[in-house]
């Protein structure tokens, strides 16, 4: 057994019982491959929903295991902090890996995760060009990456949280970074797609769900970082996203926004639904000390052609508490160029 788990007796003969049975016990070696449905759980296993549905709800009860709703969609997914998760990946452990059944249940697994991945893909197909062509206006993602990932910084965080997280390309970026991560998309179409890349890339630590970023269904002062990629510009109050952004956050958790400069591409609100046309400076520092932020570092990053009228991708480094100054409002650390955005 891991080290520092303590369990009274009866509490451990419970936790027992919940998982030592074994189709309960099954379900528990397959949600920790990932968040699963009962529908795919029912394929799976090949039984009754109400027996799934029965086995499920005891492993919920049990704190063994985490349910929820996704629109008509109930999902499971294995707890991963705590006592009884630590005893639960002890069980699993000790599990022979070329158990027939379980080579079984594993070969079904990825069949579903088969067919979800092919749902994604023609979903991201249909909408590619539109990303393209958004895509071509602004500097190359490498560099914005690359920028996120020097700021984030390479101490490794409890938990992060990534809000509107599409394709879930930064929870597979900051894979490294974390030690458990959620990301919240109000699209259930994108939170299949970044359900079948996490399945690809194997990234078992981060989970999504669907939610509203102007009220998310989680705890509060949960989480040391949270990143806001490319999201803002579509909301009609974004300074609403940043005080749910806020509140999530651990006191001295860090808030990364990544958005748009200020520009004049006004074809862009029909187009593409843009609601603002970027943010300045002043704007966003105001708006994050309005919710207890301070912002530490501002980073403008230009597009690659200085001479076009492209997109300027600005980036936002902000801490829970402390007291914004002006200094802090007026600097900006410009790269790739010497281009200044107006306010």
């Amino acid at each position: 057994m891991a080290d520092g788990m303590k369990f009274g007796v009866d509490a451990l003969v419970e936790l027992l019982k919940a998982a030592g049975e074994p189709t309960r016990l099954r379900l528990l070696a397959l949600l920790a491959a990932g968040d699963l449905t009962v529908t795919d759980l029912t394929d799976i296993l090949g039984q009754s929903q109400p027996r799934i549905s029965r086995h499920l709800k005891l492993l919920t009860e049990a704190g063994l295991i985490d349910r929820y709703q996704e629109g008509a969609w109930a999902y499971f997914r294995l707890k991963r902090d705590g006592d009884a998760a630590g005893l639960v990946n002890t069980l699993l452990a000790a599990t022979n890996e070329n158990d027939a059944v379980l080579l079984r249940d594993s070969e079904r697994l990825a069949a579903v995760k088969r067919a979800r991945a092919e749902r994604a893909q023609e979903y991201f197909k249909r909408n590619a060009s539109e990303w393209d062509e958004l895509r071509r206006l602004h500097v190359d993602d490498t560099a914005v990456e690359t920028k996120l990932l020097e700021l984030v910084g390479p101490k490794v965080v409890d938990a992060l949280l990534d809000l509107g997280t599409g394709t879930g390309r930064i929870l597979q970026l900051l894979q490294n970074s974390y030690r458990r991560a959620t990301g919240i998309d109000a699209s259930r179409d994108m939170l299949a797609v970044a359900r079948a890349n996490l399945d690809k890339a194997g990234v078992l630590k981060a989970s999504v769900r669907h939610g509203d970023i102007l009220n998310l269904p989680l705890d509060a002062n949960e989480y040391d970082v949270v990143i806001i990629h490319q999201v803002l510009h579509f909301l009609v109050q974004p300074e609403l996203a940043l005080a749910e952004a806020s509140r999530m956050l651990k006191p001295g958790g860090r808030l990364v926004i990544i958005d748009l400069a200020p520009h004049a591409l006004e074809y862009l609100r029909d187009e593409h639904a843009h609601v603002r046309l970027g943010f300045s400076r002043q704007t966003m520092a105001e708006w994050l000390a309005k919710y207890g932020l301070t912002v530490e570092q501002t980073v403008d990053l230009p597009p690659d052609d200085a001479a076009s009228k492209g997109l300027t991708v600005t980036i936002w480094l902000a801490r829970q508490g402390g007291e914004i100054t002006a200094e802090q409002i007026s600097d900006t650390s410009v790269v790739k160029g010497e281009q200044e955005n107006g306010d």
